[in-house]
């Protein structure tokens, strides 16, 4: 039943997506300025960057980009865990450490081992050094979506669309949640 509400809650982000589709200018047949822009706020830029530092325009998007995807996972993570939905087995043998002794929320980073942590940030290098490089802008990375290559310019400008507006709801999402559980 608890995977049956995770799968549920991830399938219903879809419907927070802007239905608006923006208009392809540039070599990716998508303007990285049109991307992300919804009603009622249009760009969004009330430090004035887009004129005083349109250079770093692109930077700042891939980074906006990779950041809301990291956030649309940890809701997930959040969803999953606070369901008490965990591995079988051991996390960490030597310590006699179960998934399911790791409390919810902030307080389960506290009890995993350091080795552990280790690794965990270790891998995160890895992927961020090998297969998904700061560098890469576009923030695509060959992978299609799920398998499929999208062709058609107006169905990519919705897709990176809604991806952008579902990463920034997750990213205040996951602070939401990280203060409440400070909080309370």
């Amino acid at each position: 039943m608890k995977l049956a509400i995770a799968a549920l809650l991830a399938g219903s982000a879809a419907a927070f997506a802007p239905s608006q589709s923006a208009k392809t200018t540039s070599a990716l047949q998508v303007s990285e300025l049109e991307l992300g822009v919804t009603e009622p706020l249009g760009v969004y830029d009330p430090l004035g960057w887009l004129e005083t530092e349109p250079e770093a325009f692109e930077r700042r998007r891939a980074v906006e980009r990779k950041h809301g995807r990291i956030a649309m996972a940890a809701v997930v993570g959040v969803i999953i865990h606070n369901n008490h939905i965990v591995f079988d087995g051991y996390l960490s043998p030597s310590n006699d450490l179960k998934f399911s002794d790791v409390p919810t929320g902030m307080a389960g980073i506290a009890t995993v081992p350091t080795a552990g942590l280790a690794q965990i940030f270790l891998f995160i290098a890895l992927i961020e050094l090998a297969w998904l490089p700061a560098s890469k802008y576009d923030g695509d990375y060959g992978v299609g979506w799920f398998g499929r290559e999208i062709t058609d310019p107006e169905e990519k400008a919705r897709k990176l669309n809604v991806e952008l507006n579902n990463g920034r709801a997750a990213m205040m999402g996951i602070f939401g949640n990280m203060v409440a559980e400070q909080l309370t």
